[in-house]
């Protein structure tokens, strides 16, 4: 299907007001909206210290909040992901700490604290298999922890290797490889060669292999996991690949390479960026402004090509933190979060 031909728009579904600050991150729930008719939920996070958990109605299809996870953290909570079984949230928080709650239903529990970062933690990310989770600091670490019996939590690894804040950690989504991104303007890749879980990094991407020339906030990965985008205060978003079925047969480590950079669409800062289940990329930025980009297609000369396929000038009021697609197929849904206290959900469209 060639999205470039359809007249496609991005539609603001609803606003979702609550948070009294800035709201740095939003996390779909990987089991809701899906076949058996759960309900979409999403998680938003903030300066306020609070996470808020938000529900679509059945019959209106409108969003309202349904709890607030609140007197947990005492400063900005940053970062929250769902684990694969969306039973659990993570939070993390620049209190230093990384809360875990366990969804209930009706009700969320907070049944974990994990402590260690000596400040700040900016990011948290679940393996596919809920197994593993990272975390990564100001104190430039990433953590790795154990998901054990009776909700504990054990610290399996601490990789130093960044020189700077880490922004951003998220594993593969097919392969226990992790990736951590930092203001050190690099992306690392953290590998166990056997399955010992002793994590190394294989490969830093840095300018010298066409990586990025400032902070990286962001990386996504495409739903087969062979391709990887990047964002950066360096205006440009990177598309990355990789031979992932080889490491797959066992064929050892296989390296990450440039394919190509999208520069000259966001004039401010790019902090988000997220691959959809169907190949369509957003892009969040201090610019107040969604992008949405596809392949061409059509590989030039110079290699594979990704194409600008709309553009949302002020999305938001201020600068847009992490722009985020649900993971139901087909619905198009995606959720944005910024400093002007907003949650925004969008519908791409087909206009008549």
């Amino acid at each position: 299907m060639d999205l470039m031909e359809k007249n496609l728009e991005l539609l603001e579904v609803q606003k979702l007001e609550g948070h009294t600050d800035r709201v740095w991150n939003v996390s779909w729930n990987p089991v809701s909206a899906h076949a058996d008719g759960s309900l979409p939920l999403l998680a938003s996070c903030s300066g306020d210290s609070t996470v808020r958990i938000w529900e679509q109605s059945s019959l209106s299809h409108s969003w309202t909040c349904k709890t607030v996870l609140e007197e947990s953290h005492t400063r900005t909570v940053r970062s929250c992901a769902w684990s694969p079984s969306g039973k659990l949230l993570a939070t993390a928080s620049f209190d230093g700490t990384t809360g875990i709650w366990e969804n209930y239903g009706s009700e969320f529990e907070l049944i974990s604290t994990l402590e260690g970062h000596e400040n700040e933690v900016k990011s948290v990310s679940w393996n596919a298999s809920g197994s593993f989770l990272a975390t990564c600091s100001r104190d430039k670490s990433v953590w790795i922890w154990e998901v054990l019996e009776g909700n504990e939590y054990d610290c399996a690894s601490v990789l130093n290797g960044h020189t700077q804040d880490v922004k951003m950690v998220q594993w593969h989504p097919t392969m226990d490889v992790l990736f951590s991104c930092s203001y050190d303007n690099t992306i690392k890749v953290w590998w166990s060669e056997d399955d010992d879980g002793d994590y190394q990094c294989a490969q830093t991407l840095d300018v010298s292999n066409n990586g990025h020339s400032s902070t990286v906030w962001s990386i996504s990965f495409n739903a087969a996991g062979d391709k990887m985008v990047t964002c950066s205060d360096d205006l440009t978003l990177k598309i990355w690949a990789a031979d992932i079925a080889g490491m797959h047969s066992g064929e050892g480590y296989a390296p990450w390479t440039h394919l190509c950079t999208l520069s000259g669409y966001h004039d401010r800062t790019i902090y988000s960026a997220h691959w959809s289940r169907d190949d369509i990329i957003a892009s969040g930025a201090g610019d107040d402004a969604i992008r949405l980009f596809v392949d061409s297609q059509h590989d030039s000369v110079d290699g594979p090509s990704y194409n600008l396929l709309l553009t949302k000038k002020k999305a938001h009021e201020m600068d847009i933190n992490s722009v985020q697609w649900s993971p139901g197929e087909g619905n198009r849904l995606l959720a944005s979060a910024s400093d002007d206290g907003m949650v925004k959900i969008w519908q791409l469209a087909t206009n008549p």
